[in-house]
């Protein structure tokens, strides 16, 4: 179906520039620093972090640093059948897309896993590879089907984000949340579920278990201290949390866990 010719990583190259040519291949584009200049059939474009391109075949492209400075990005060369792929409309109409995700982190990951595959090589490329490209052109595909979610909603849904993000470990209830963007418990969930595509309560459990895994693996720490020190203060209902996520108990990740992608545990 898909066909992975090339991944690269640019990072902060201080000369990039990619010269003006008709494309006879297909490229997907992360931005994750910076901002990098593209020229597309002749018109001018600015890709900054966050944004997720789509530049099709018979495409001319070219490319450059912005006029601000080196950018940071990933850059996925890709061939298809188009007569074995279902109907995704940018694909189908060959239409260039640049769009700004709503789960930058977790397109990321998948950007940065399907780099490692490329570098280190090994067995089942073939199968892993158009198969984690396949998720990304499917996550881009979903995204542009979703109503455009306005400045104002984007900005309460980032503070409530960043907050738990300082504060998972506590206690927090929906109510705070609604005071910190002086809106109402409900609209305060309906909108962070809107942009993120989880629920405030949904996220806290996500942020915990992440955190629980890295310390599962990486300290001595015992699983009763771990859903303590998570906030978790009844070790049974962090088992059941944590294998709902996981699909494993705790005490089976700790042996188990190192051979897991976590990145596909945490969309």
């Amino acid at each position: 179906m898909f066909l992975v010719d090339l991944v690269h990583f640019d990072d902060n190259i201080p000369n990039w520039r990619t010269k003006s040519e008709v494309l006879n291949v297909n490229v997907l584009v992360l931005v994750t620093e910076g901002k990098v200049s593209y020229s597309i059939n002749g018109i001018d474009y600015v890709g900054e972090r966050g944004d997720f391109i789509f530049i099709p075949h018979g495409t001319r492209r070219a490319g450059d640093n912005h006029h601000t400075g080196p950018h940071q990005k990933y850059t996925v060369i890709f061939r298809y059948d188009e007569n074995a792929v279902p109907v995704i409309p940018f694909l189908q109409n060959k239409q260039f897309v640049q769009f700004k995700l709503r789960n930058f982190q977790y397109a990321q990951r998948r950007f940065e896993r399907l780099f490692e595959e490329v570098c280190n090589g090994g067995n089942y490329l073939s199968f892993i590879c158009p198969a984690i490209l396949q998720e990304l052109i499917g996550m881009l595909a979903r995204e542009l089907e979703k109503p455009e979610v306005t400045p104002m909603k984007m900005k309460y849904a980032q503070l409530i984000k960043h907050y738990l993000l300082d504060h998972y470990r506590e206690p927090i209830e929906i109510g705070q949340l609604a005071r910190l963007i002086h809106r109402s418990p409900n609209y305060t969930t309906s909108v962070f579920r809107e942009v993120i595509g989880h629920s405030p309560i949904k996220y806290i459990h996500l942020l915990r278990i992440r955190e629980a895994c890295s310390l599962l693996l990486s300290t001595d720490m015992t699983v009763a201290n771990i859903s303590s020190y998570l906030g978790y203060y009844d070790t049974s209902y962090f088992f059941r949390i944590f294998k709902k996520h996981t699909a494993m108990s705790p005490t089976d990740f700790m042996i188990y866990g190192k051979h897991t992608d976590h990145a596909e545990l945490f969309p």
